[in-house]
Order: structure tokens, then C-alpha cells, then sequence
């Protein structure tokens, strides 16, 4: 079942970039999920996840995240990606990173992500 809902994810942030709408990615988490990155405290539950893909969504003029490699266990999904698109100010920007999504009952119940955050630095974004 994680092969599925890592596959659903996917797509879901596809969908999300291409239309600055969150709501496919918010349908697939769990009511006491947790979303979080590095630079993030975990967000609980699926108005935690809302705000971090909203605040997500708000650093972009157009983001879209290519997949490159993705493993799956019995509970765990893993996909790794490299984003393109620019910022607000129309710089351009790519960073790679890695995502991992836990499943329960066919919802993610906690995402974090890792990513070259060093592309958001002054002077280093593409």
C-alpha cells in the first residue's frame, strides 16, 4: 500500500505546483499526521500540513518537482526529486532533495524532507 499513496503524493504535488493549490496533497494526510523539514518545527495534523505546503507554495513564482528514484517498504515511502522554477523576485532556482512519507491505513501520517537548502542562499540560487 506505501507504493500507492507515495505514487498519489507525487502527483499530488505535481498538481499542487502547477496550480498553488495544496488541497490534493492536504486529502492524502491523516488527521493526526505530522509534516516537517530541517527548518521546520512538526506541523500536526492536516491544518499543520496546509500551512506548510501554503508556506511551501508562497516562496515560488512556478515550482515543479521531478522524481528521479523511489523505494517503498511496507510502511515507508522515499522519492527523490529535483525541483526547478524561480522564486517570487523571478530568480531562477533548482535544488535537489529527498522526501519520506509514513503510511498508516492508507494516509501519510508523517512527512520531513531534506533538500540543498544552500540554493535559497543570496547569490547561490541558479
Amino acid at each position: 500500500m506505501p507504493k500507492d499513496v507515495t505514487d498519489r503524493f507525487m502527483q499530488a504535488l505535481q498538481q499542487a505546483e502547477a496550480s498553488k493549490d495544496p488541497s490534493p496533497l492536504i486529502e492524502l494526510y491523516a488527521e493526526d499526521s505530522s509534516t516537517e523539514n530541517l527548518a521546520t518545527p512538526p506541523l500536526q495534523g492536516r491544518e499543520g500540513a496546509q500551512q506548510f505546503w501554503t508556506k511551501y507554495l508562497d516562496v515560488f513564482q512556478d515550482i515543479r518537482s521531478e522524481f528521479f528514484a523511489q523505494a517503498d517498504s511496507d510502511t515507508t515511502g522515499v522519492m527523490e526529486w529535483t525541483a526547478r522554477g524561480h522564486l517570487k523576485d523571478g530568480k531562477p532556482i533548482e535544488y535537489k532533495g529527498v522526501s519520506i512519507i509514513d503510511v498508516h491505513e492508507g494516509q501519510v501520517k508523517k512527512f520531513r524532507t531534506y533538500y540543498d537548502s544552500a540554493a535559497f542562499v543570496e547569490g547561490v540560487a541558479k
